[in-house]
């Protein structure tokens, strides 16, 4: 977590290199002022850098006054010389710590240190070689040293050279509480994460085969299997988990395909991977469990890039992934924004998408004045769609289950400092009933025997109860105020980084049309890879997410390519003989399966609608998957010539599906002068046609015959 003021580190500081040791001229400094000089053999076990290390401490809580109190550890010589003379003290107080606030700083080596010591011996052998180690013991009663009342009591061990010079030391605490006593238990819930990173871009593919691995036996999502099935009856667990992780072991379950350089290549069934979900099934059946949102996306930096959307997508998703993969319902209402960190903008989007309780970094939630007791981990936040619950985790405590076991006496140290932070807080000033909150960061490496451990031990302690995050409720008293959200710059610059979410809008752009021409789905074709594009895993990790966003775009695109206007490369030239006609264009659907029908419509346009004018065509299609639609765009021609249509797809709300089809179109009709010709034609011919009829009408006159002549009779014919 970025609010880490490293307490773990301050606890084992003395176990590192020079710089985590007290060496001549540091601490042993106040404990041998006399001393003006350094001679060599100072100055070489300076050089060597010594370990002292806590290996045992028990009991976890002494009841008696007479209960012995056993410390052991060894001092290990891991210089390059021999050394000698060593001897080990062992300081204490019998006055307990008053505030949490004393015990950080005696841990880190400031504030009061016990200034008194008993049982100083030498170590045994009195030479160590190189790498060799000296064991040491002490054993005491709280009676022994002054300890009589609950409280939580510095032990300072130190080792010092023949010379009087420390060059060594380590702190811890002692927890005392008489029987009988009987404190205000403090509720403690403890959140354990299962949250791992994107495999996979789009649906079908994963980027690599390293999952499987990381379920193997020892790896890490084996680890927190581990600790699922030991502590499965616990009662103060919550379970963090990201249903993209469990999809990804679902989908590893059957045959899958991994891309491998360029090329894609088939997978069986990883039998691991099947049994990892099942064996994690069967482990959190009976305890709460939180979804993150699908992914596990950076809400604060999807808020602050404009993507609105996505943040109800995914915790939908979550809902519906959850319940298939665990075969039970999941809290999709609880959240915990990455890093605990969020501001009102994040805020807003979770409520909208029902969250209505936040898990917090105290950094995120600071108090206005420090407090002398540990606040309530519940306050009250306003978001846009009402009151929203945080809870507030607790730094110390959450670095005490975060820790890196690795490192010689880790494990003991930040256990007994687990028993101590708990213990003081029941003993403060004033208690009352109130809860706290450990949680590591999200995508921990946890020691499974440690945790386990951890979790049994705050079992047995007498002032906690244990508690889940979906039981908690407002402690009683007066809850500290707490500033307002605190959402710094630093905060801003760790979210995905402004120009990598700039490129997974321009992919979701492209997304959002494959969208809007299918049928309308709850879980949108590529919703789920565009969440695992904005997966708060790739914070600080834009090169190994760069990948990722590659596949999606070139899966998007080719989901778009899939339905297109189809003819144009066989027969671009169209001609059109005489004042009007059709130009037939078709358009294919190349999608298959599911959700495979889509609606779109088409836009044609001329270039030169002078010369050619579209008129009214059928413009919404709805095509069902592996089909084709035709449709005949009527067009005028209004002057002979040559010209382009544009066709484009373009979805129901306007929006330019895919890329655009230029058409040729050579209009070959009477217009221009050929209507004058045509005219002209056809005056000549009425004008022949009208003479013609008057030159019949001549002709009839001159041919007409004249009236008879009566003639004579011949001569001789008269009577």
């Amino acid at each position: 977590m970025s609010y880490k003021v490293t307490m773990l580190a301050v606890l084992t500081a003395t176990l590192l290199s020079p710089a985590a040791v007290a060496l001549p001229g540091t601490a042993n400094a106040q404990t041998n002022a006399g001393a003006s000089t350094r001679t060599g053999a100072e100055s070489s076990v300076a050089r060597q850098s010594p370990q002292l290390v806590l290996e045992a401490m028990t009991p976890d809580v002494p009841r008696e006054p007479t209960t012995e109190i056993r410390i052991s550890g060894s001092f290990v010589n891991t210089g390059t010389q021999t050394v000698s003379g060593m001897r080990v003290r062992m300081h204490y107080s019998s006055q307990p710590f008053l505030r949490r606030a004393d015990m950080e700083a005696y841990a880190g080596g400031q504030g009061l240190q016990p200034g008194a010591w008993r049982d100083e011996r030498y170590l045994q052998p009195g030479t160590l070689a190189p790498a060799a180690k000296a064991p040491w013991e002490f054993v005491f009663t709280p009676q022994q040293r002054g300890i009589s009342r609950f409280g939580v009591y510095p032990i300072m061990i130190e080792v010092i050279d023949a010379f009087g010079q420390q060059v060594a030391v380590q702190r811890t605490f002692v927890v005392y509480m008489p029987r009988g006593m009987k404190v205000p238990r403090t509720r403690l819930a403890m959140v354990m994460p299962i949250v791992d990173q994107p495999r996979r871009a789009v649906d079908e593919v994963f980027l690599d085969d390293t999952l499987p691995a990381s379920m193997a036996s020892g790896k890490r999502l084996d680890d927190l299997l581990r600790i699922a099935k030991d502590t499965s009856a616990a009662k103060n667990l919550t379970w963090v988990v990201d249903p993209a992780l469990l999809d990804d072991a679902r989908t590893l379950g059957a045959p899958y395909s991994v891309k491998v350089k360029d090329k894609i290549e088939k997978r069986s069934a990883d039998a691991s991977a099947a049994k990892w979900l099942a064996d994690l099934r069967a482990a959190l059946a009976d305890s709460p469990v939180v979804a993150t949102p699908y992914a596990d996306p950076d809400v604060a930096a999807l808020a602050h890039s404009g993507v609105d959307d996505s943040t109800g997508t995914a915790i939908e998703a979550a809902k519906r992934t959850g319940h298939e993969t665990l075969g039970r319902d999941t809290l999709t209402t609880v959240n915990w924004p990455a890093n605990g960190m969020i501001d009102y903008d994040g805020l807003d989007l979770l409520s909208k998408g029902g969250v209505d309780t936040v898990l917090l970094n105290e950094a995120n939630l600071p108090l206005v004045t420090p407090s002398a007791t540990t606040p309530d981990a519940s306050t009250t936040l306003n978001s846009v769609n009402g009151p929203v619950t945080a809870l507030v985790t607790d730094r110390a405590l959450s670095e005490t289950l975060d820790t890196d076991t690795s490192v010689a006496g880790a494990a003991v140290l930040n256990r007994q400092r687990f028993v101590a932070e708990t213990a003081m807080i029941a003993s403060e000033p004033g208690a009352v009933p109130r809860t706290v909150i450990a949680a590591p960061q999200r995508r921990w490496s946890p020691d499974p025997a440690y945790v386990t451990g951890l979790v049994k031990t705050a079992s047995t302690l007498p002032w906690l109860a244990p508690a889940t995050l979906d039981s908690v409720k407002r402690g009683k008293g007066v809850a500290p105020q707490r500033a307002d959200l605190t959402y710094t710059d630093q905060n801003r610059r760790e979210e995905l980084a402004k120009p990598y979410m700039k490129s997974v809008r321009r992919v979701g752009r492209k997304a959002d049309l494959t969208a809007a021409v299918t049928d309308a789905q709850d879980i949108d074709v590529f919703d789920l890879a565009l969440l695992r594009l904005s997966s708060s895993a790739w914070r600080g990790r834009g090169d190994a997410a760069a990948p990722y966003v590659t596949q999606v775009g070139t899966a998007v695109d080719g989901r778009i390519r899939q339905v297109s206007i189809t003819g144009n490369e066989q027969s671009p030239l169209r001609t059109l003989a005489g004042t009007n006609g059709e130009v037939p264009i078709s358009v294919r659907n190349g999608l298959a399966g599911p959700g495979s029908r889509v609606s779109v419509r088409l836009k044609v346009t001329s270039e030169r609608p002078r010369l050619l004018k579209i008129e009214n065509y059928k413009d919404e299609l709805t095509i069902m998957g592996g089909q084709n639609q035709t449709v005949r765009v009527p067009m005028t021609v209004l002057a002979s010539g040559q010209t382009k249509v544009k066709v484009q797809l373009m979805t129901g709300d306007g929006r330019r599906y895919g890329t655009p089809v230029e058409l040729t179109v050579r209009t070959t009709g009477y217009t221009g002068i050929a209507l004058v010709i045509v005219g002209a034609a056809i005056v000549v011919l009425l004008a022949a046609v009208v003479l013609r009829i008057l030159r019949r009408r001549g002709t009839r006159r001159v041919a007409a015959p004249a009236a008879p002549r009566r003639a004579s009779a011949p001569a001789g014919n008269e009577s």
